[in-house]
């Protein structure tokens, strides 16, 4: 972003990278102030050569991995992709990505500058140190960013819309919670206060996101010393589960060594160790048209704010508590699914 103001004759500019905004103050004119601002976005600054660059590799390799899978699949003779689901994943790519590029200016070209410009340390010099430190820092920022996304009901309620299909495909890794773009750069800005560069972030969560996509499949089993550091298909197939065991684990994007720090890693299990992983959400949709899917979990959390006689925290905990609270125990958490059956199990 290029920030050029005017006073009088007086010119002084300051630059960070992305949307060009030019705003042009008039001095004093016969005794009246005049303002004149004249600010112009140019959203293609939002997107790098770097970012074009990265856009240009993944879209064939996303063409070709998905083919392959589809071609394996018809030979394996596998129901793993339905015409029905793979539209709906399509569907909200599209509106995930259309919200994305539209509020990208605000995030980057202001908010996360402003962050950047009152950042509390210097960037760091050595160019390769700086781009580990960043994809480390990102990546662990996503993995909070994941786990509220599923511990708290009022953002479980945007995220719900990728884990409801009962299909696990690479194409469901487009199935993008779609008004995640609207609160992910809140997770960013400890990034940009540390002396990251706004657009950095977003390369690196691009770089990360396309890791993210790529382990939504059946087709890779577990891949050896690899498991132990970077999140697999293996780890992934967990994460989509909804088998009370496997509910809300295996929360990373690229690197599974925060699951692992933080409580929440599960291995895959073999169908005789537990049971074979059954998709999507733990209570099925009755009807899967694509404004349900997005809005069915506001409209339950709509139904629970008015039942009659409850407290403000109960009220509290229906919208910022744990997905499946209830005040008179009819819906469960992962937790009290969990215990059913360990329960049942040691019966």
């Amino acid at each position: 972003m290029y920030f050029k103001r005017r006073v009088a004759n007086r010119t002084r500019k300051c630059a960070t990278q992305g949307t060009i905004i030019r705003v042009n103050v008039a001095g004093k004119q016969k005794g009246v102030n005049i303002f004149t601002f004249s600010i112009s976005l140019t959203f293609t600054g939002m997107t790098t050569a770097r970012e074009q660059l990265l856009l240009f590799i993944t879209t064939p390799l996303y063409l070709i991995v998905i083919g392959l899978e589809i071609f394996l699949s018809k030979l394996r003779q596998q129901n793993t992709y339905t015409l029905k689901d793979t539209a709906q994943n399509i569907y909200f790519m599209l509106l995930n990505g259309g919200i994305d590029l539209l509020f990208r200016a605000v995030y980057i070209g202001f908010i996360l500058t402003f962050f950047y410009n009152h950042r509390f340390v210097e960037g760091i010099k050595i160019p390769w140190l700086y781009w580990i430190i960043l994809l480390l820092f990102e990546d662990f920022m996503y993995y909070w960013l994941h786990r509220v996304d599923h511990m708290v009901r009022f953002f479980w309620a945007t995220h719900v819309t990728h884990h409801s299909s009962s299909q696990f495909n690479l194409t469901v890794g487009f199935r993008s919670s779609i008004l995640e773009p609207l609160y992910r750069f809140v997770y960013f800005i400890p990034i940009a206060l540390a002396g990251f560069q706004p657009i950095d972030i977003a390369f690196i969560y691009a770089i990360t996101q396309t890791w993210g996509i790529l382990v939504h499949t059946e087709k890779i089993k577990k891949l050896g010393l690899l498991e132990y550091i970077f999140v697999t298909p293996s780890h992934h197939r967990v994460h989509h589960g909804s088998n009370p065991k496997y509910l809300d684990k295996n929360l990373g994007m690229f690197l599974i060594i925060w699951d692992k720090l933080f409580g929440t890693f599960q291995p895959e299990l073999s169908a005789d160790e537990y049971q074979p992983i059954k998709y999507g959400i733990t209570k099925p949709l009755e009807k899967e048209d694509p404004v349900t899917i997005v809005v069915h979990e506001w409209q339950n959390i709509g139904k629970d704010l008015h039942k009659k006689g409850l407290s403000f925290k109960q009220r509290w905990k229906y919208l910022f508590g744990l997905p499946g609270w209830s005040h008179d125990g009819s819906t469960q958490t992962s937790e009290d699914m969990r215990r059913m059956e360990n329960e049942i199990n040691n019966r």
